[in-house]
């Protein structure tokens, strides 16, 4: 067997071990013909097909979307003796076709080409009589319409694998969470049943870390102390940083600032051109800048191994960004540094960059509405109260690496605030937040509400006869910060969305009044009773003694998971069968939600993170028989207990919202 020579063709490649799941990957691709493999940044994804391209007879095929990343692989893989190659337009004509005549004569052992070069009838013809053994793709979730970097190139390969019938098929991501996953093998044309791996997602060498800034000098004064703490001063030579900044704007405001300070430091953007942006990756790979503040732009082929901390002034636009940028640090194993800033303004700046992009509102947008969520997603990670490192774990699908805690993120660091809320009291609050959005709904932004509930003297409140109903002051004992925070989290729920321009107003969404009315659970992690401390005082170790961690809403009992899996098969299906992405028939919260609460009825279904009535009834019935079907196939299990029935209230009160005054008692809130 083919695969009995791996340790050999490893040692030949310079490598003196697999790290954990190469092996396996290798060996599952060589003998089951096809693989989905999902591994973080700086994994090792690259050897899973080129040791399989050494020891297969023909010219190995992969395609990527990274120029840079193919020419230093290539020149690498020549180094140690493997006749390989690349195609792409950075090459001149002559080039190009002189090397796709010698894949022709099967001179190379592996060629790389951009997912571009598909398209050439040319190169189509030539992979026709070319002898592949396996076509590897590279950046496979940016054949996803709905992850964060979409390449419509990518759309061709799928019809190429249809002609390519007799080849091996890799498909290999660093950022693909199920329904991800689930899309990948639909839009490459692969079966339901393709092997795949998920592994190495485990960094506990990074300590990640959210930080809440209120203004810019705050922003400015956590950066500089997080550098103070991983780089220390200019000149130390103890490794270098990435600041990821949402603007080009601020990429060169914050770049002259840190070289104002001593910081050997430039800015990278897309707006600078093709010379520049390479010097400054030069500059960066050889040593000579300490700190790179960038947009999302940079990075892709970066390769250093001592990145000692990763910034990021504004959240990106989603988990899968988030973890592929930060996983940028600490490839060599040592500690590291992963901070997140986040500010009030950030909900309100992505809603107006999605609707930008989407020209138009994200009611009328699927694709702008799913970019939000996936948004809502990461503040639901930042905000949460679990630790960070098994909270991605899970989001990624990895629940085999879970940690129980990684003893080195903020949260698991930080102070434990006692038992968590009861169900009661949460769902209080949380009505009570609801009720002040209900009364400035569509007339104010979300920070009226916050002064609202914190009986804040306003101008704006005064003048619209806020400040004299029972909402105000409803939390006047909690600090507007923790007040602002909880809205968040409602907004992160669904309960909350924002609707304007520049300066959006509020709105309640039909399962925020839902909540409101006790037709829905409030369930809520509600935020810390502390105040966000500083990056500095954050200094996990190895040795930290993990905090008494709040339970994670996302976590999956064995049963739960079994349900899970049961439902990501039925949405692929249904998904082929109508020819829509995966994440249009139900999101991974949605499963989740589902395999959890396994509800009997459409009334139930509908309970679930994401279902409305028209999901359900497109839907329902087929998630229902699912649901069911994996009930009767774990008899014996004990079904969890039902939502609690509630009473829906006729009597109308004289404003049409709950009426929360401490000397009215809960049984008389009524529903208009």
């Amino acid at each position: 067997m083919v695969s009995d020579g791996l340790d050999t063709a490893l040692h030949d490649l310079g490598y003196e071990s697999f790290r954990p799941g190469q092996r396996e990957s290798i060996e599952t691709l060589i003998e089951d013909r096809r693989l989905l493999l999902v591994a973080p940044t700086g994994g090792g994804k690259s050897l899973s097909y080129q040791l399989p391209a050494t020891l297969l007879p023909g010219t190995t095929l992969v395609i990527s979307p990274l120029i840079a990343l193919m020419r230093d692989q290539v020149t690498a893989l020549v180094e140690r003796g493997v006749r390989a190659t690349y195609l792409a337009s950075t090459l001149e004509g002559d080039e190009i076709r002189a090397r796709m005549a010698g894949m022709g004569r099967g001179e190379y052992q592996i060629a790389y080409v951009a997912p571009e070069r598909l398209v050439h009838p040319g190169f189509r013809s030539l992979l026709a009589d070319l002898d592949c053994p396996l076509v590897a793709i590279d950046e496979a979730h940016c054949i996803s319409e709905w992850g964060h970097d979409f390449r419509p190139e990518y759309m061709e390969i799928g019809g190429l694998l249809d002609e390519m019938s007799g080849s091996r098929v890799l498909a290999c991501t660093a950022t693909a969470t199920p329904v991800v996953r689930d899309e990948i093998l639909e839009r490459l044309h692969l079966p339901p049943e393709t092997p795949q791996i998920v592994t190495g997602f485990a960094r506990p060498n990074l300590s990640l870390r959210v930080n809440e800034v209120r203004h810019k000098r705050e922003r400015e004064d956590a950066l500089d102390a997080v550098l103070a703490e991983t780089l220390r001063t200019p000149g130390a030579d103890s490794g270098t940083a990435i600041v990821y900044a949402p603007t080009r704007r601020g990429t060169e405001a914050e770049a002259q600032r840190l070289a104002r300070a001593g910081w050997a430091a430039d800015a990278y953007h897309a707006g600078l051109d093709g010379p520049t942006r390479d010097e400054v990756q030069r500059a960066f790979d050889q040593g000579e800048l300490e700190v790179v503040v960038a947009t999302n732009a940079f990075g892709m082929g970066i390769d250093r191994a001592d990145v000692r901390l990763v910034c990021h002034l504004a959240p990106p636009g989603s988990v899968e960004a988030y973890y592929q940028e930060v996983g940028r640090a600490g490839r060599d194993g040592e500690d590291a540094v992963g901070l997140l800033l986040l500010s009030s303004g950030d909900m309100g700046l992505r809603r107006r960059l999605i609707e930008g992009d989407a020209g138009g509102s994200l009611d009328e947008d699927e694709l702008a509405r799913h970019k939000w969520n996936m948004f809502l997603e990461l503040l639901r990670w930042a905000e949460g109260g679990s630790c960070r490192h098994d909270a991605i774990l899970r989001y990624f699908g990895d629940e085999a690496e879970t940690l129980a805690g990684c003893g080195r993120c903020d949260v698991c660091t930080g102070l434990s605030d006692g038992e968590p809320a009861d169900e009661e009291t949460v769902a209080t609050i949380v009505r009570q937040a609801l009720s002040a959005v209900g009364r400035i709904h569509g007339r104010f932004g979300l920070g009226s509400a916050v002064k609202l509930l914190k009986g804040a003297e306003d101008a704006r409140l005064q003048r619209s006869g806020l400040a004299d109903t029972t909402t105000h002051g409803l939390m006047g004992e909690r600090s507007e910060d923790w007040i602002n925070r909880l809205l968040r989290r409602c907004v992160t729920a669904g309960w909350i969305e924002f609707d304007g321009g520049e300066y959006p107003v509020a709105l309640l969404t039909e399962a925020g009044r839902d909540v409101m009315w006790e037709k829905r659970p409030a369930r809520l992690l509600l935020p810390s009773e502390r105040a966000p401390r500083s990056s500095s005082s954050r200094r996990g170790s190895r040795g930290s003694r993990k905090a008494a961690l709040r339970p994670d809403e996302d976590a999956l009992d064995d049963q739960a998971e079994r349900v899970f899996e049961a439902l990501r098969r039925h949405r692929l299906t249904v998904a082929r069968e109508q020819s829509v992405p995966p994440y249009v028939v139900a999101s991974d919260r949605t499963l989740r939600d589902l395999a959890r609460m396994r509800p009997t009825d459409l009334e139930g279904l509908q309970l679930a993170h994401g279902i409305g009535p028209s999901k359900a009834e497109r839907y329902g019935t087929g998630l229902l028989e699912v649901i069911a079907a994996t009930r009767g196939a774990t008899d014996g299990v004990p079904e969890p207990a039902p939502p609690p029935a509630t009473e829906v209230r006729t009597d109308v009160p004289t404003d049409g919202l709950p009426d929360f005054s401490p000397d009215v008692p809960p049984d008389s809130w009524t529903e208009p």
